[in-house]
Formats: structure tokens, sequence, C-alpha cells
């Protein structure tokens, strides 16, 4: 992969594939390995991408892959900080963002790519490899328990 690439989509796609990671490890320092792994599958890929686009769902695919199989194979603490460039968030965006943390995966991921990242359900299908009336479930239920976890007035601003 040419090297002006790699450098274009680190600068573009870092933080966000760092959130990705750490809604997966909850944990800043093992999030930014696996976003440093992604880069460097990306570096050694002789794929062809179609778009920017393109290059970007596959990252995230990498990320998400990746992340999975920290969580299988290492010990993962409950306990972490929030990534020093989220401690800027109101009281309010802190409370959502930890509501959204401590969802269910099948949930939280949908509801990361699709209200932070701006995916499509459709794209949020292809990403995860699964049907999009499965991702449309997931983000209804994964809304109902936000709901009930921060009461409606939240929802309701």
């Amino acid at each position: 992969m040419d090297r002006k690439i790699v450098e274009k989509a680190v600068r573009e796609y870092s933080d966000n594939l760092l959130k990705i990671a750490y809604t997966y490890t909850k944990n800043r320092s093992d999030a930014e390995d696996i976003v440093q792994d992604a880069f460097l599958s990306l570096m050694i890929e002789e794929k062809e991408f179609m778009s920017q686009e393109h290059m970007k769902a596959w990252l995230i695919r990498v990320t998400i892959n990746k992340s999975k199989n920290h969580i299988k194979s290492a010990w993962v603490s409950k306990q972490t900080k929030m990534p020093e460039e989220l401690e800027h968030l109101s009281e309010e965006e802190n409370e959502l963002l930890d509501a959204v943390f401590s969802l269910e995966e099948k949930y939280r991921i949908p509801i990361h790519l699709f209200y932070y990242e701006g995916y499509t359900i459709t794209e949020i299908a292809e990403i995860m490899g699964k049907n999009p009336a499965t991702i449309g479930s997931w983000l209804d239920r994964g809304r109902k328990r936000l709901k009930k976890q921060l009461g409606d007035e939240l929802f309701e601003r």
C-alpha cells in the first residue's frame, strides 16, 4: 500500500477507529494498540479499494475483528477511565456515552456506528456481516434500553 494513502488514512480515521475499539475494550491503551494493528494490516494488505469510504469500512471491520479477538484472548478490566479526548463532554453527554458503553455489544456497536459515525443501517449491516433488518432491530432495542436506563427526559430534549 502506498505510504501517502496510509498516512492520509491515519490522519482521517484514527479518532473514529479509536472510539470503535474503545467501545469494545473500554481501555484506551488496548484500543490504541488495536488501531495501530489495523493500520499495520492496511500497510501490508495488497487490496485495491474502490473508494475512501470502502477503505474506511474495511478499516472499521478490521478494528472490530481485532477488538473481538482481543476481548477473547485477554483479561479485560471492567474499571477503566474515559479517554482523555472525551473528558470535555458535558455531564449529559458523559451520561449518555456511559450508557451506550454499558449496552451489550450487539446494541452498542450499531448505535455507535449509526449516531457517532453516521453510517446507514445498510452500511452497518455490511460492516458487521448481518442482515439490515437485524441491525434495525438492534438499533431499536438499543434505543429502548437507553431510554429505560436514562429516562424519558433526556430523550425529550
